[in-house]
């Protein structure tokens, strides 16, 4: 059978499997951005940058509609959407498992020393940032998957209260961090203030 058979009619990248280049430079950034923390070394708020945009591609949905199996494969074999799931030849969602199992290692390893546990490396101010704001990510998306796998499986509709309560919640923490950003008051939050908020930021827009 044809490679790419299932792909985009137009030939792909370096005729790799489609998905293949934007798994190759999400693996690179992810690379860099651990291995940097890992040695201790400053990471530019660029890299930082790139990595939210490859994990917004690779951990939220990017479909308007929620399709069925058949539908989702007939389009793929027409042509009419990409076909992603096998990148780099490797298994079904194996480049979200790799980011997952990197960051997860990284956070093991600068948790691993001796003495008191809030001396390790792990919580130390760029190692912290950058991990709760990965994790806060990830953890939205992990939400947003169940929800919607549940979703599916009621016969009744679920309310929008939960949905309300969460918007409500994160738009009020990042109001509280905002305003002294936007207006001269004077006054200073606390840095965790602003962790909180963006953190519950990152989570929602990752669950969604």
């Amino acid at each position: 059978m044809n490679e790419f058979e299932n792909s985009p009619k137009t030939w792909p990248p370096l005729g790799l499997p489609t998905g293949s280049v934007r798994a190759l430079l999400s693996l690179i950034v992810v690379g860099v951005v651990v291995t940097r923390l890992a040695l201790d070394r400053p990471l530019d708020v660029l890299w930082v940058e790139t990595l939210l945009i490859a994990l917004a591609h690779y951990f939220t949905s990017r479909r308007f509609v929620s399709l069925s199996p058949s539908v989702l494969q007939k389009l793929e074999q027409e042509g009419v959407i990409a076909n992603e799931r096998h990148p780099l030849y490797l298994p079904k969602n194996s480049i979200r498992t790799i980011i997952i199992g990197a960051f997860v290692g990284l956070g093991i390893y600068l948790f691993r020393g001796e003495g008191n546990w809030y001396e390790r490396r792990l919580f130390q101010p760029q190692a912290l940032a950058l991990l709760s704001m990965v994790f806060a990510y990830l953890l939205g998306a992990i939400v947003g998957t169940i929800s919607g796998w549940f979703k599916k499986r009621r016969a009744q509709p679920i309310t929008g209260v939960w949905g309300d309560i969460k918007a409500l919640i994160v738009l009020g923490a990042i109001l509280v961090a905002a305003v002294p950003e936007l207006f001269d008051f004077g006054m200073q939050l606390p840095p965790l203030v602003d962790r909180i908020a963006l953190g519950l930021t990152l989570f929602y827009f990752g669950s969604r």
